[in-house]
C-alpha cells in the first residue's frame, strides 16, 4: 500500500493540510507573477518617459546616411536610399514611401531587373503596412517573381501571406471571409518557408506563425520560445517574438503571462524607435480589460503618438475604436476617486472639528489645572512661609521665655535679698544703711544689662543678623561695631522690628528714647541704604533665623 493512502487513512486532516497546501503554492505563484508584471509595467512606463531620447538616436542615424547622399554613385545611391528606407519602414510611413518610390526610379533608370523587383516588394511593404490593401495586391501580382533568387521569392509568398492575414484580421468576422483569408495566407506562408534558410529568425518566426494560424498552438509556442531563448534577436525581432507569442498565451487564457511577453514586445519596440507596431495598442486592449485602467490609458497615448508619427491610416483608425472605451473607464475612475475624495474630506472634515472641539476642552481643563496647581503651589508657598515664620515664633518665643523666665528669677531673687536686708535695717533702726542700700540701686546699670541679655539672646536666634542688614549698605555706609560690643542703638532697633514690634513707641519705651529720636533714627539708616525706603523693613524682615 502506497504510504500517503496510509497516512490518510491515519490522519483525517491530512487531505485538509494537503488543500492549504496546494493553495499556498497557488497563492506564491499569482504573487510571483504579479509582481513580475508590476517590474516591467514599471520598466515599461520608464521606456515610455525615454522615447524623444530614443527617436533622437534615430533621427541621428537617419541624418547620417542623408548627409551620405550627396558623395554616392548609382549604384551606392540605391544602397544609400534602401538604408534610408529600412530606417523609415518601421518608423514614418510618409518618409519610407517617398524612398520606395526613389528605389524604383533608381532601379528602372538601370534597367536591373533584380532591383526592379526588389525595389517593388519593398514598395509593396508600405503599402500593406499603411492599410492599402487593394494597392498592395494589385502591386504584387504585376510583379513576376519566377527568375528572382530564393531571397526574393521569401519576401514575395511572405508578403502574399501577411496581405492575406491582415485581411483576414481586418474582416474579423471569424466565421465567412476571415476563415478564408487564413487559409490563403498559409499557403503562401508554406511557400514562403520553402525559401528561407533553415534556422534563419524568418525561417523560425514564420514556421511559427504558420503553426498558429492552423491553432496548433503548443508547435507554434515552442518555436517563439527557441527565439526569445537565443541572443541573437534585435530589438524589432525581440518585439515581433513576444508579441506572436503573447496571441498565443491570449488563446490559451493565460492572460498574466500574455501581458508580460506584449509589456517585453512594447518595451523592445520603443528601444527601436518601432512606430509600425501593434505591442502597445494590444497591451494597451489587455490592461483595459484586466481592469488596470492607468497603465491601459498611458499605453493608448502611445500608441495615439505611434499612429500620429507613423502616419498610417489604419493605425489610427484601430486605436480610436479602443480610445473611446478606456477613456470612458478613465473618466469613470476619476469619478470615482473624486467620490471618494469627498467622502474621506468628509470624514476627515468631521474628524478635524471632533478634534479642534476635542483640543478646546482639553486646553480649558489645562487651564483649570494649570490655575489650580499654580494656587496649590502658591498655597504650599504661603503655608512654607507660615511654618518658617511659626518655627522662628517658637525659637524666639522659647529663646525670649526662658530667657525672661531666668531674668524674673533673678530679678526676685534680688528683691528678695533687696526686703530681708531692709526688714533686718528697719527693726535695727539702722537707717544710714537703708539710705546707703538705696544709693547702690543703679537703674541705669541694670538698663545697660537688661539690653546686653537682649543683644546676647536675639544674636542666638539671628547669627547672621549684622552680615545681612550690612548687605543692605554700601561698604562705606556699612555699621562698625565697637570692641566687645554687641548691637548698637541703630542695630536693635531694627532688631526689634525683626522680632516683630514695629511700633515706635512701644521700640522708643523698651530703648528708653523719644518716639522721634527713634523716627529720626530710622529715617537716617534707610536714607544711607541701597535699597528703596519702602522697601527696606521687607528687607530687614527677610533676614532668617537660625
Amino acid at each position: 500500500m502506497p504510504s500517503f493512502i496510509y497516512l490518510s487513512g491515519l490522519n483525517p486532516g491530512f487531505k485538509e493540510m494537503k488543500r492549504l497546501l496546494f493553495f499556498f503554492i497557488l497563492t506564491m505563484v499569482f504573487a510571483r507573477a504579479a509582481a513580475s508584471t508590476d517590474s516591467l509595467l514599471n520598466e515599461l512606463t520608464a521606456a515610455i518617459a525615454r522615447v524623444p531620447a530614443y527617436d533622437v538616436g534615430k533621427e541621428k542615424q537617419i541624418g547620417l546616411l542623408r548627409d551620405a547622399l550627396s558623395t554616392g554613385s548609382a549604384s551606392h545611391l540605391f544602397s544609400l536610399y534602401e538604408a534610408l528606407y529600412d530606417e523609415y519602414r518601421i518608423f514614418n510611413y510618409d518618409s519610407a514611401y517617398q524612398y520606395a518610390e526613389r528605389l524604383q526610379e533608381i532601379a528602372y533608370r538601370q534597367g536591373d531587373k533584380h532591383l526592379i523587383t526588389e525595389a517593388r516588394l519593398r514598395f509593396c511593404f508600405i503599402l500593406l503596412s499603411s492599410g492599402l490593401f487593394k494597392e498592395t495586391y494589385d502591386s504584387l501580382r504585376s510583379t513576376d517573381i519566377r527568375d528572382e533568387p530564393d531571397s526574393l521569392k521569401a519576401i514575395y509568398y511572405t508578403l502574399l501571406g501577411r496581405y492575406f492575414y491582415d485581411l483576414a484580421n481586418y474582416d474579423s468576422d471569424g466565421k465567412h471571409h476571415s476563415a478564408g483569408y487564413d487559409t490563403q495566407g498559409n499557403l503562401y506562408m508554406d511557400s514562403a518557408l520553402s525559401f528561407y534558410p533553415q534556422h534563419s529568425f524568418e525561417y523560425e518566426y514564420y514556421s511559427g506563425l504558420l503553426y498558429f494560424k492552423r491553432s496548433k498552438l503548443d508547435s507554434a509556442a515552442m518555436f517563439f520560445d527557441n527565439l526569445l531563448k537565443s541572443s541573437r534577436l534585435s530589438d524589432h525581432q525581440l518585439a515581433l517574438t513576444a508579441s506572436t507569442l503573447s496571441g498565443i498565451y491570449q488563446q490559451k487564457g493565460q492572460t498574466d503571462e500574455a501581458i508580460d511577453l506584449m509589456i517585453t514586445a512594447a518595451i523592445a519596440d520603443i528601444r527601436s524607435s518601432t512606430k509600425e507596431t501593434y505591442a502597445i495598442f494590444n497591451l494597451a486592449d489587455l490592461l483595459y480589460k484586466k481592469g488596470d485602467v492607468k497603465h491601459a490609458s498611458l499605453c493608448i497615448e502611445a500608441a495615439i503618438a505611434n499612429a500620429e508619427l507613423y502616419g498610417a491610416r489604419q493605425r489610427k483608425v484601430q486605436v480610436s475604436s479602443i480610445l473611446s472605451l478606456i477613456e470612458g473607464e478613465r473618466i469613470n475612475a476619476v469619478e470615482s476617486q473624486r467620490r471618494q475624495l469627498i467622502g474621506y474630506a468628509s470624514v476627515v472634515t468631521l474628524l478635524m472639528i471632533l478634534l479642534a472641539i476635542l483640543i478646546i476642552v482639553i486646553r480649558r481643563q489645562v487651564k483649570k489645572l494649570q490655575k489650580a496647581q499654580l494656587m496649590i503651589t502658591e498655597a504650599h508657598a504661603a503655608q512654607r512661609l507660615i511654618n518658617e515664620k511659626l518655627e522662628e515664633a517658637n525659637k524666639i518665643k522659647e529663646e525670649y521665655i526662658g530667657y525672661f523666665f531666668n531674668l524674673d528669677s533673678e530679678f526676685f531673687a534680688k528683691l528678695e535679698r533687696l526686703k530681708r536686708t531692709l526688714d533686718q535695717k528697719v527693726s535695727e533702726r539702722k537707717f544710714e544703711d537703708i539710705k546707703f542700700i538705696v544709693n547702690n540701686i543703679q537703674p541705669k546699670k541694670e538698663k545697660e544689662d537688661l539690653v546686653k541679655s537682649f543683644d546676647t539672646v536675639f544674636l542666638r536666634i539671628f547669627p547672621q543678623f549684622v552680615a545681612r542688614f550690612n548687605a543692605l549698605f554700601k561698604e562705606e555706609d556699612q555699621i562698625k561695631l565697637k570692641e566687645n560690643e554687641l548691637l548698637n542703638i541703630d542695630l536693635r532697633i531694627f532688631a526689634l522690628i525683626r522680632m516683630g514690634i514695629s511700633d515706635n513707641d512701644k521700640i522708643a519705651q523698651i530703648l528708653g528714647y523719644s518716639v522721634n529720636t527713634i523716627y529720626a533714627y530710622k529715617t537716617r539708616i534707610k536714607n544711607r541704604s541701597t535699597v528703596a525706603n519702602e522697601d527696606f523693613e521687607t528687607r530687614v524682615m527677610e533676614i532668617n533665623s537660625i
